[in-house]
């Protein structure tokens, strides 16, 4: 088996990201803790050979030669030992964060052997990816954005709305924003290969790197599933089924209020006030036409998914039936959740196939 060990550095949480953007993400963190006095004793006691550089230590490791005994002289790392142990107080907090998803802390004021042990041990673990790289679909109003939103919170993942995206990245005026934003104003879909380039872009940052992502508003065909690949490629992927009479009601009555920015619901979530309720605006991909129209396509285009993903319903969904794909399985073990209930149900759902898988 081939690899390598970095011992030493980062030491802060800047120097793990700038390792990070360099393309040097390992698979193994182990994080070696002591208490404090068992640091400051093992740091007081070291000494070093000013012939060959050995270190050892006045009660853990002697010198097997009493010559060697003789020259040993303090090591110059025990003057700076408080100021050192200072600043990793201060960064470990930081470094954890940056290597959340592939640490291992190790207690290591015990036995060396037991210490190794237990860092081999992990270092032979061979898992799934540990770093989410989520893909949610669903029907209009199945409320992809609100569970996005609520994952990302409470897993420090990065929310990666493709249609937010491509409108942020026409906004920025470079010449791919540009070329964006003129299918954008014309209602035209942005082509693929545009898409693909921006999401690559985006999803190759450290932040999703290490932290993770949810993507949601693409795919939207088996064309476009079939490109998410190498950094792109989802590791879970949840379908959130809706019927269709529902996904009208939810996005045919919902409106906005342009001072704010809040969305509000005629039935769910109304207007606190007439004057709200005068100024809500109603967004043209939410009129009945284009939500009949988005549905026949969506389920048009899901079936297809479906047929070439491993899926199986979690054991609250009901309103659709696991699928076992065959030769050409494009996302192994997809999950199917009932999105006909109260969000946070449907949160907690897919938290538990998130610690489940």
């Amino acid at each position: 088996m081939e690899g390598w060990v970095l011992e030493g550095i980062p030491q802060t949480r800047l120097q793990a990201l700038s390792l990070q953007q360099a393309g040097v993400i390992p698979e193994h963190v182990v994080m070696l803790e002591a208490p404090e006095d068992v640091l400051l004793e093992r740091s007081r006691g070291k000494m070093v050979d000013p012939l060959t550089g050995d270190v050892y230590h006045q009660t853990f490791i002697l010198p097997p030669d009493p010559q060697v005994s003789q020259r040993l002289e303090h090591h110059p790392a025990e003057l700076q030992r408080d100021a050192e142990l200072q600043r990793h107080r201060r960064e470990v907090t930081g470094l954890s964060s940056a290597y959340q998803n592939v640490l291992r802390v190790v207690n290591a004021d015990q036995p060396h052997a037991d210490v190794y042990q237990q860092v081999l041990a992990f270092a032979r673990t061979r898992r799934r990816s540990r770093i989410p790289r989520i893909l949610l679909l669903g029907p209009p109003g199945c409320g992809k954005s609100l569970q996005a939103r609520l994952l990302s919170e409470k897993y420090k993942m990065v929310d990666v709305c493709c249609e937010q995206l491509l409108r942020s990245v026409a906004a920025e005026g470079s010449t791919l924003g540009e070329e964006i934003h003129s299918y954008l104003d014309d209602g035209r879909p942005v082509p693929d290969s545009l898409v693909l380039q921006v999401l690559e872009e985006r999803l190759s940052r450290v932040d999703c790197s290490v932290r993770g992502w949810i993507l949601h508003d693409f795919p939207r065909d088996l064309q476009q599933a079939r490109s998410l690949q190498g950094a792109l490629q989802p590791n879970r992927v949840f379908f959130l089924e809706l019927a269709d009479d529902v996904c009208v009601e939810r996005t045919t009555l919902r409106a906005t209020d342009p001072v704010s920015g809040e969305r509000f619901h005629a039935v769910t979530r109304p207007a606190p006030s007439s004057e709200v309720q005068n100024r809500l605006q109603t967004r043209p991909e939410d009129s009945t036409h284009t939500v009949t129209h988005t549905l026949r396509q969506y389920r048009t285009h899901t079936a297809t998914l479906q047929v070439h993903t491993h899926t199986h319903t979690h054991t609250h969904t009901h309103t659709h039936t696991a699928t076992n794909t065959c030769t050409n399985t494009l996302y192994s073990g997809a999950g199917v959740v009932d999105a006909d209930q109260d969000p946070l149900c449907v949160f907690e759902a897919l938290q538990s196939r998130l610690t489940a898988d």
